[in-house]
């Protein structure tokens, strides 16, 4: 599809892309509380960015609850681009080390693991 509107060839490596997202999965559900942690310095850093664009206090303060939950969507976006680079460069040193099928497969392995890891993590904070 990309290459039809395109006049030069994109070569597009579909494995890779897949392999690359399954281990931000993981590595996201894995690492939940950094995730977590990631998305509220984002939210942080946005808001801070974002006060600076304001001389009036008065006007500051009419428009902050919108832009508060604003920033906080763009923080879980941006949040998830950390763990993208993370799942590209475990697929990558996979496929050097193992080959390209064994780090979609370990990708898929880690992707449920790190899943039912999460839901049990989950289920014990809602349990104390």
């Amino acid at each position: 599809m990309v290459n039809q509107l395109l006049p030069f060839p994109l070569p597009i490596d579909t494995a890779a892309i897949a392999g690359a997202t399954l281990w931000a999965l993981a590595l996201y559900l894995g690492f939940s509380p950094l995730a977590d942690w990631v998305t509220v310095q984002f939210n942080r850093w946005l808001n801070f960015a974002e006060r600076s664009l304001y001389t009036s206090e008065k006007e500051f303060e009419r428009t902050r609850r919108a832009r508060e939950n604003q920033n906080a969507f763009l923080a879980s976006l941006m949040s998830v681009v950390p763990f993208l680079v993370g799942g590209g460069l475990t697929y990558v040193l996979l496929e050097v080390s193992l080959g390209g099928s064994w780090a979609i497969s370990t990708g898929m392995i880690a992707a449920i693991g790190c899943g039912v890891y999460e839901l049990g993590r989950r289920t014990g904070q809602a349990s104390e």
